[in-house]
């Protein structure tokens, strides 16, 4: 039965080279083998959480995802000298599993938990700065100024989101949080007053409110938390060496250096309202 990197691999294959043979890596031959051969590292498959505007989405063929992100990822393997893919491959939660599996090779975008230290390593520098934010309706005011002004209201995230691991830590003990599939999903109940807040990023939540038409929410300006997306590598990908993180990582610092994100966004939040408008 095809396990899950087998169906990756043939996606991007038929993808790529519109057959059923890889170039494998075998030694010195660079020898063409099937699909049960070597890993070829050449070709990379990233992922990311495809409910992520203006930094990623699901592209119209439903296959790839879209965005900053994926650009900036894409730049950095060109860089390197691989070709990246990045493919739709489910839920953030799923894209994570799939992380732990090794079925992926790399996230565009994550942020930095002492829990996914366990089975990804980080490239650093960060490429991109993020604003956590509370989301409520405009006619209800939490007066909210500090972590503790949550305490005994009942919120909404997306599922298996992280807002930094100082946040994480003090929701998980004192704070009453639900957890939906999707922002969309999240932005409407807090909007039919379902919740009291909605915890979410600064631009993605900017953009789905714009996209869904919803006209009675608004977001306070002090953050939950201020993190860092960074590009990761699965512990399990066949492709994960000393040598392939090395190029990897002067490709980010070298790009990140450059200043490519912040142009990069910019295009991308017009890509994202001109596509869904």
């Amino acid at each position: 039965m095809m396990n899950i990197r087998s169906a990756f691999l043939a996606v991007l294959l038929t993808t790529v080279i519109g057959s059923g043979a890889v170039r494998a890596q075998s030694g010195d031959t660079g020898s063409v083998s099937d699909a049960d051969g070597q890993r070829d590292c050449s070709k990379l498959i990233a992922s990311g959480n495809p409910d992520y505007p203006p930094y990623l989405w699901v592209s119209k063929d439903g296959q790839t995802l879209h965005g900053a992100a994926a650009e900036f990822i894409k730049t950095v393997g060109a860089r390197a000298g691989v070709e990246i893919e990045v493919i739709n491959s489910g839920s953030w939660g799923r894209v994570q599993q799939h992380m732990r599996e090794g079925t992926i090779d790399l996230i565009a975008g994550a942020f930095l938990t002492v829990p996914r230290l366990s089975y990804m390593d980080y490239f650093h520098p960060a490429f991109q700065g993020t604003r956590t934010l509370i989301w409520t309706r405009d006619n209800l005011d939490l007066r909210y100024s500090t972590w503790s002004d949550l305490v005994g209201i009942e919120g909404l995230t997306v599922i298996n989101n992280s807002f930094g691991q100082a946040f994480d830590d003090y929701a998980r003990q004192n704070l009453t949080i639900r957890e939906v599939p999707s922002l969309e999903q999240g932005l409407q109940m807090l909007s039919l007053d379902r919740a009291e807040y909605l915890i979410y990023e600064e631009f993605p939540g900017k953009a789905v409110i714009a996209h869904e038409n919803i006209t009675n929410l608004r977001s306070y300006d002090t953050p939950v938390s201020s993190e860092d997306l960074y590009i990761t590598m699965s512990h399990q990908s066949e492709c994960n060496t000393g040598e392939l993180r090395g190029r990897l990582s002067e490709a980010v610092f070298e790009l990140v250096s450059q200043g490519l994100m912040t142009q990069m966004l910019e295009a991308s939040i017009q890509e994202w309202g001109e596509t869904t408008n």
